[in-house]
């Protein structure tokens, strides 16, 4: 007689019986977005809160763009509330993100949804749920969504600032930890880019640490100042965007001729003779240069180096020092062997490339101080209003009549403002568009006499 476990075999399915044998099925594997690939006319969105409503770290990707794909019309729109949840991004979703048809998204939630205490489950489940539905909702619009994790929380710059807010300040820092290992799981099993902005602000502020030990990018705890934000911006570059160089010139000797090669430029006009080597440069793109408040960043990133690489390299000079000018203009005085190894040229403040590119950054700098950044202050009133009138509503306020007549006229009055603002940020667009275009360079080597 069989046994019970052998009869139970016999009834099932051939099909079902391989299947237990070999386990569940293993769901496919997606490959992971690693590059944003924007090409002209493409819209990449910032989504997030407080953080991204600041229009810092935004910029300074969008100085990125404009300087490194000049031929390129790349637009670029913040989508930043302060104090925004997830479930918030959910509210303004149609209209401040999908009406802007983007490529990608860049989402950077969370600081607010971990409510500023420990690990709390049902919190967690809630910005789980809202996250999800966030990234359900950029793939219906048939865009890239791409996760960031939330920022640091600086719990040292609040005790520096006599704030303690506990258990906050002992706990929360690493509650963001969790929502972003969360989120990078999420955007492995649904083949998404993603950023990791935690852990570079949190390893630049140990290493200033040994240091300095009062020193900070995060003086309120929370929001990046200028520094910070130059971090998150090298973040988003060193995780997600495609690294070129600015330029990379070489001039050598073969066969008893003298020239000079470019990449990602064009060399004409080139003499030599014993006392000196010129040539015309038209380089395809301008380094990346910020302004002035986030220099300090751009020094502790080493953020020319890595994302501009404007090099110039001089092979079999007689030993001596050389000085280099830009048309007409010494930019420095250099050994022959430095120019053999290659000098960098990206963080020159006397080239004129690094003097146009300043003038890109800070047209875009005015683009978002006096365009963006009230557009974002106008979203941030128009979450206020919408609480406000659902809980008229949730109340059964008798004037609620007047209150939905009073928002709808304050609703069609802001998007007027949001209009005539998105002009006048097309209208620096268009500015920068035009001051961003590589120019040709007359370049002269000469031996210091």
């Amino acid at each position: 007689m069989k046994s019970r476990s052998l009869a139970f075999l016999s009834l099932l399915p051939i099909a079902a019986f391989a299947q237990q044998l070999a386990g569940p099925a293993i769901p496919d594997q997606k490959t992971i977005v690693d590059t944003m690939d924007l090409k002209d006319g493409d819209t990449l969105v910032f989504l997030g809160d407080s953080i991204t409503h600041q229009c810092l770290y935004t910029q300074y990707v969008e100085d990125y763009f404009y300087t490194r794909y000049p031929n390129m019309r790349i637009h670029f729109h913040n989508s930043g509330v302060g104090g925004d949840r997830a479930k918030d991004a959910l509210t303004r979703f149609d209209e401040d993100v999908a009406a802007y048809k983007p490529k990608y998204v860049t989402i950077l939630l969370g600081m607010n949804d971990g409510a500023y205490t420990d690990f709390q489950k049902p919190t967690f489940d809630t910005y789980q749920k809202d996250m999800m539905t966030v990234l359900d909702k950029i793939a219906a619009v048939d865009a890239i969504a791409v996760p960031m994790t939330p920022t640091m929380h600086d719990s040292r710059a609040s005790r520096l600032s006599g704030r303690v807010l506990e258990p906050r300040d002992t706990y929360y820092n690493g509650v963001l930890a969790l929502y972003g290992a969360w989120l990078r799981e999420q955007a492995n099993v649904r083949g998404l880019g993603f950023v990791d902005m935690y852990s570079p602000l949190n390893a630049l502020s140990l290493e200033q640490r040994t240091k300095d030990p009062k020193w900070t990018m995060i003086k309120d705890a929370v929001h990046p100042g200028p520094t910070g934000q130059c971090v998150m911006a090298c973040a988003i570059l060193n995780d997600m965007v495609k690294k070129l160089p600015v330029s990379r010139t070489v001039v050598s000797e073969t066969n008893g001729q003298t020239s000079a090669k470019a990449t990602n430029g064009t060399v004409t006009n080139f003499n030599s003779d014993s006392s000196k080597i010129s040539f015309t440069l038209t380089a395809g793109a301008l380094p990346w240069v910020l302004p002035p408040d986030a220099a300090e960043g751009v020094k502790l990133t080493n953020a020319g180096h890595r994302f501009s690489a404007e090099r110039l390299i001089i092979h079999s000079l007689k030993s001596g020092k050389y000085d280099l000018k830009i048309d007409g203009q010494s930019v420095g005085t250099y050994t022959a062997d430095q120019l053999e190894a290659g000098i960098e040229l990206e963080g020159n403040e006397k080239t004129p490339q690094y003097q146009q590119a300043l003038q890109v950054a800070l047209l875009n700098k005015k683009r978002n101080d006096e365009a963006y950044r009230l557009i974002r202050d106008q979203y941030g009133t128009l979450k206020g209003k919408r609480r406000d009138l659902q809980k008229a509503i949730d109340a059964n306020d008798p004037q609620l009549d007047a209150k939905k007549a009073e928002f709808d006229q304050w609703y069609s009055a802001m998007r007027t403002k949001v209009s005539e603002l998105t002009a006048k940020a097309k209208s620096y667009e268009d500015q920068i568009y035009s001051v961003n275009q590589p120019k040709p360079h007359q370049y002269e080597i000469a031996a210091v006499q």
